[in-house]
């Protein structure tokens, strides 16, 4: 017989994956943040040559 109520990890896989999401958001962030400043580095020591 299944149980009656409410799903029982709904709350938790919610949870999980928005703080997942969250992480990953903020990597991507960081590497494209990365990419800019080296890209500003290398456009600047071409300028110096």
């Amino acid at each position: 017989m299944p149980k009656k109520g409410k799903a029982k990890n709904t709350v938790n896989k919610a949870k999980h994956s928005k703080l997942m999401d969250r992480k990953k958001n903020k990597l991507k962030k960081e590497a494209a943040l990365r990419k800019e400043r080296l890209k500003a580095i290398v456009t600047k020591s071409k300028e110096k040559d």
